[in-house]
């Protein structure tokens, strides 16, 4: 296929899912081109989304693969100790059950329990090949954007369209098809959706989903904080929903002072969340501190606050001649543990890997034989996971008082149990099963 409108892949969707699959395919060796509703400038604008993810040891071991990490290590805050508490450990005073991980207990060490509100364990220097990596990293999503979109403007393999519109889907024939707003027909062997839950293209491409609410809305904003978090993320279960505090770098403002940062993610009763989204800085961080604790001082808001509806989209199927989903196109899960973009960037290596390696065999990217191997890769994991996070979030948004003392009792011996709490942390950092060769930091 030739011709500026012609290519091997078209991706619809440049966020951080699709621009990652592009650049890994393009760096591959496909021509590609990617499609995107926004401009550039929207996507790198403070005011666009204010969200940041946790991009676990996996994932940046993808991006350092395919060339985007180095622009993104100075903002990357490493995830050390992670504290998961049932009901919050400052509610009433009361001990609730906790669990916590540290990033050396994936050393051989004996393990060392601590409460939430403990300080993390000191971390011990080590040769660099036996040292204990980060969980992952927290990363404003603004800033991934801006070095995904430097990255794609370095590929000679890749174009990138926005802002455009999809406004029709053609997989008729021996070549898919796509028109734009303008009139401009696009064409290539492969069509892959990577925009979003509410996929548009899922729909043109006739695959159905199945949506499943929670009746919570996310608050997510940044904060300030008086003390630093020393690289300790915090999940709450609480009645409303889960509620995170996901450390970010420090800020050094111009009078030499350091400013400590963290994200929040706050899933909180619908009905409540726009009374708070308009309370003033000082009442909207006392109900941080509410649901939070003074572990990390005196809370306020910096910067803008987004909310977002919670739900849980499944794709029936993720591919069809000549079409493949990707991401939350294909699986939108719940915010609880970060996992949702981990999700993204594991089909991402996979479907790369799957593309790359039939096109140096001469293959059709769009054949049902290559497309089903990055199905059979991807679908029953996505589907584990999604499946078990859906019933942790739903096990755990309630105060039933039995059914709590019963979760408090599973987590003291999750707690003590390293061999299942090693697992469950290489589960986390997105190293576990057949690892595709992007997720191993190899090139394609």
């Amino acid at each position: 296929i030739t011709g500026d409108n012609e290519a091997e892949l078209i991706v619809v969707g440049g966020g951080l899912v699709g621009l990652t699959l592009a650049i890994a395919c393009a760096e591959g060796g496909i021509r590609t081109i990617v499609v995107e509703a926004e401009s550039a400038a929207a996507l790198s604008g403070k005011g666009y989304d204010g969200r940041s993810s946790a991009i676990a040891y996996g994932s940046q071991q993808v991006l350092t693969a395919i060339g985007a990490w180095d622009r993104l290590a100075p903002d990357a805050q490493p995830i050390l100790d992670i504290r998961v508490t049932d009901g919050g450990w400052h509610v009433k005073g009361e001990g609730h059950g906790y669990v916590h991980y540290s990033h050396l207990d994936l050393l051989d060490r004996k393990p060392t329990p601590q409460p939430p509100d403990t300080e993390p364990a000191t971390i011990i220097a080590c040769e660099p090949e036996k040292a204990a990596a980060p969980f992952g990293y927290i990363v404003e999503n603004r800033l991934t954007r801006i070095a995904l979109l430097a990255r794609a403007k370095e590929c000679a393999n890749l174009t990138h369209l926005a802002p455009h519109v999809v406004t029709s889907l053609d997989l008729a024939g021996d070549a898919a098809r796509v028109t734009l707003e303008d009139g401009t027909v696009l064409t290539a062997q492969l069509v892959v959706a990577a925009d979003g839950k509410q996929s548009a293209l899922r729909r043109m491409a006739g695959i159905a989903a199945r949506e499943f609410g929670y009746n919570q809305t996310a608050i997510v904003c940044t904060v300030t904080h008086a003390l630093p978090h020393n690289g300790v993320a915090h999940e709450h279960f609480l009645p409303a929903g889960p509620f995170a505090m996901l450390p970010m770098t420090d800020e050094r403002l111009a009078d030499g002072t350091v400013r400590h940062r963290s994200s929040i993610v706050w899933s909180e009763d619908p009905r409540l969340v726009p009374m708070l989204l308009k309370l003033d800085d000082e009442a909207f961080g006392k109900e941080i501190e509410r649901r939070f604790g003074s572990s990390l001082g005196q809370v306020r808001p910096l910067g803008p606050r987004f909310s977002y509806p919670l739900t849980m989209v499944l794709a029936d199927s993720y591919v069809r001649p000549r079409f493949a989903l990707t991401g939350d196109a294909a699986h939108g899960i719940h915010p609880i543990a970060g996992q949702g973009f981990n999700l993204g960037v594991r089909d991402v290596a996979a479907l790369a890997e799957v593309l790359v390696d039939a096109s140096r065999a001469g293959l059709d990217l769009g054949a049902m034989e290559v497309l089903d191997r990055y199905a059979r890769w991807r679908r029953f994991d996505n589907l584990m996971l999604s499946t078990f996070m859906d019933g942790l979030t739903r096990l755990f948004s309630n105060d039933f008082a039995p059914l709590r003392m019963a979760r408090d009792l599973g987590f003291a011996i999750f707690n003590r149990t390293m061999p299942l709490k090693r697992l469950a942390m290489r589960h986390a950092m997105g190293i576990v099963g057949k690892l595709p060769r992007l997720v191993q930091g190899r090139p394609l």
